[in-house]
């Protein structure tokens, strides 16, 4: 399976069109590496949909979809290991309730959406960490999920603050997000795990060229066991890439990057899913030691410690 995505943005919106062509569909295996490309990164899920060319995506304010750029040693994902990693993440993030599929932390500027609480930001704001929910909110879309129109035409959070937020959470509008997020745990696992797929060319991209081939081999001894690729589809989506400059605390990250920096050469299976668990938790004790005292991190820390001890066993 062959992707190419071609996108570009619209003058004056930040806002792209993608088309992602899919010139060879194959079962959920690894695809044998074509003449002149490196052997394929694939997440063999069912076929997922993007815009058409000139129609652009129909919410507002969409950030960059990963790229879909295929490198490495053939991981694959069906549509059931999706679908679990999926409801591992949604336990992960909120016990598996409806309810903690809308959410909003305390002194935090964003809305908290989703089996992943993907991040959004109500119109024109913004802050140092990436939104991730205007992406969902288009690949949903896009794939013919029954989106309410009010959230189809969306320009940004539509609730200002956070005291508005828990205002209208019995509301008609919010109890119809909730319905639809719970309707769509498969295609939001779909989404997680398609960011796994262009985490890897964003990593190496961003490492110095020296470190690039360990990145690489840690990245692929944590995916050769099942619990590993749970691990990098979960961490991924929980505290990100790790390749953005305004996710930093003292010049120092917290993403998927930093914790495979941190690990020590391994070797594949399970050995390496444990030192990608325990360099996981010394990055987010790191990320709260250095965080700015008002914003209280260390009371979400015995959370993240129990999280990451989940990938050892669930």
């Amino acid at each position: 399976m062959v992707f190419l995505e071609v996108a570009w943005y619209t003058p004056g919106v930040r806002r792209f069109t993608a088309v992602l062509l899919a010139l060879t569909v194959v079962a959920a295996r690894p695809a044998a590496p074509s003449a002149g490309l490196p052997a394929s990164l694939s997440m063999a899920l069912s076929p997922v949909r993007f815009p058409p060319p000139g129609q652009g995506w129909r919410a507002a304010e969409v950030p960059d979809l990963p790229p879909a750029v295929r490198v490495g040693d053939g991981i694959t994902l069906s549509d059931e290991e999706a679908l679990r990693i999926g409801k591992l993440i949604w336990r992960n993030e909120s016990g598996g309730t409806v309810d903690g599929l809308t959410h909003w932390n305390t002194g935090e500027e964003f809305a908290s959406l989703g089996i992943g609480h993907f991040i959004w930001y109500v119109e024109g704001g913004s802050g140092p960490f990436v939104e991730s929910f205007p992406a969902l909110l288009s690949f949903l879309i896009v794939n013919d999920a029954a989106v309410p129109d009010w959230l189809a035409e969306a320009r940004g959070c539509p609730w200002p603050t956070r005291a508005a937020f828990y205002k209208a959470f019995r509301t008609k509008r919010m109890n119809s997000l909730r319905a639809m997020l719970s309707a769509t745990v498969d295609l939001q696992a779909r989404f997680a795990a398609h960011r796994l797929e262009g985490a890897l060319p964003k990593i190496l991209e961003n490492a110095p060229p020296a470190e690039r081939p360990a990145l690489r081999a840690r990245f692929y001894a944590v995916a050769a066991h099942p619990r590993g690729v749970y691990a990098l589809v979960d961490y991924v989506n929980f505290k990100g890439e790790g390749v953005s400059l305004t996710e930093r605390y003292s010049g120092k990250g917290w993403g998927l990057l930093q914790v495979l920096e941190e690990m020590p050469d391994t070797v594949p299976g399970e050995r390496a899913v444990s030192d990608f668990s325990a360099s996981a938790r010394a990055v987010l004790e790191r990320r709260v030691a250095l965080s700015p005292p008002a914003r209280g991190e260390s009371r979400w820390l015995p959370g993240w410690q129990k999280r990451v001890a989940t990938y050892l066993a669930d």
